[in-house]
């Protein structure tokens, strides 16, 4: 009989608890996520920034809109932005890949690449992620490296995001809450940063940031000077949001909604991750440089930097036979794989165009882990090791892994 009860009452706190697991199912889903109004796919491509035009574009965009796209901006130039290209022959290009914590060595190259005096000025910037994080502070030039040094040696796990792994589990929105990254963001990214940019984007210079809308499942690219030259709070809103967005991995940090109007309504967006679609791009896949050369009747000789904020050489690990633990060491062996696809797509666009291609990665000799998301330790080492390199005179790939010894 005492058996019996003890039976009953065992049966009946199981059942209690999954009531109360299933309650918080409901609630935490309820309460996390809001009501969405998303744009109908009918509509994607007549969806608006409220006061602000021509500040984005799909990254996989046709040739006739890239085209379009090419026409209204040469027409636009200011005096400075022609008088610039005039005296420059050569144009510079630099693009920033994703990589969390691993952007602590893009970081430390391009600072490092200041203290050995042959950083150029780039006439294109652009950036995916933790890349979109530095790139702001690239595109101002050596004059940011202080800040952008605190960035990725002073912030750690806590000043990124706050964990929130059960509201996650639950049917909330992510593990984690990225208002700390938020919050960091709006501590460098103020009014006079925007102004700063704004005036770079008059003298044609481009600073490009990518996420991925995940309703369409497409990238896109924003130009983000050409927000900072509205110079209004909605503008500094959405310079922050789009920023947040490109570094919001998903499942891990909540998606962006970006408000938009189409056809009279307002609707929202979601945004995530811009290396979700691509982990590095240059511009649209379907520009031709030599377009433009031909469009403005003048030969210039371009060269891209590519900041490859991970290792692209194979990684020996025993891995156990875990199912979480082969799900995730082969999603990450995915996104290695998919990044070293976007280099071949990059260099193959500027074998087609005549770009000299450079690339830097983490070198594989670099052996420290990450113990924690946003191991400060972790990170302050990465950054040693990129500012050496670049102090030192890095030496570039000059093409994607494989190809090398072809180019050479």
């Amino acid at each position: 009989m005492v058996e019996d009860t003890r039976a009953a009452s065992c049966a009946l706190k199981r059942i209690r608890l999954m009531l109360i697991l299933a309650t918080a199912l409901v609630l935490t889903g309820c309460a996390a996520a809001l009501p969405r109004h998303a744009l109908p796919e009918s509509l994607v491509d007549e969806a608006e920034l409220r006061g602000m035009d021509d500040v984005r574009l799909w990254g996989d965009a046709p040739p006739e809109q890239i085209h379009a796209m090419v026409e209204a901006e040469l027409s636009r130039r200011s005096t400075a932005a022609i008088e610039r290209s005039l005296e420059q022959p050569v144009a510079n290009f630099l693009a920033i890949s994703g990589g969390a914590e691993d952007g602590a060595f893009g970081a430390g190259l391009l600072t490092g690449w200041t203290k050995a005096g042959t950083r150029p000025e780039f006439d294109i910037v652009t950036g995916v992620s933790a890349g979109a994080l530095i790139a702001p502070f690239a595109f101002l030039g050596p004059r940011k490296d202080r800040e952008l040094k605190a960035i990725f040696t002073e912030y750690g796990r806590e000043d990124i995001l706050t964990a929130d792994v059960l509201s996650g589990i639950f049917g909330g929105p992510a593990l984690a809450d990225s208002a700390p990254l938020a919050r960091l963001i709006a501590k460098y990214v103020d009014e006079k940063f925007l102004r700063d940019i704004a005036q770079e984007r008059v003298k044609g210079r481009m600073l490009l940031i990518g996420t991925t809308n995940l309703d369409a499942q497409r990238p896109v690219l924003w130009d983000m000077g050409r927000i900072a030259m509205y110079r209004t709070p909605e503008a500094l809103a959405l310079f922050r949001s789009v920023l947040l967005a490109s570094a919001s991995v998903p499942g891990v940090f909540p998606p962006v909604r970006i408000q938009v109007r189409a056809n009279g309504r307002d609707y929202d967006e979601m945004h995530v991750d811009g290396g979700v679609t691509q982990q590095v791009f240059l511009a649209p896949t379907t520009l031709a440089f030599r377009d433009i050369d031909r469009a403005t009747g003048r030969h210039v000789q371009r060269n891209l930097f590519i900041l490859r904020n991970g290792k692209i050489t194979p990684e020996w690990q025993p891995v156990e036979d875990k199912a979480y633990i082969t799900a995730g060491r082969s999603i990450s062996t995915l996104i290695k794989n998919q990044g070293i696809g976007d280099l071949y797509r990059i260099y193959s666009m500027t074998a087609r165009d005549d770009i000299a291609f450079n690339l830097a990665t983490i070198p594989g000799s670099f052996a420290l882990t990450s113990k924690e998301p946003f191991d400060l330790g972790y990170m302050r080492a990465l950054y040693k090791t990129g500012y050496e390199l670049g102090s030192l005179g890095y030496h570039w790939m000059r093409a994607p892994p494989g190809l090398v010894s072809a180019a050479r």
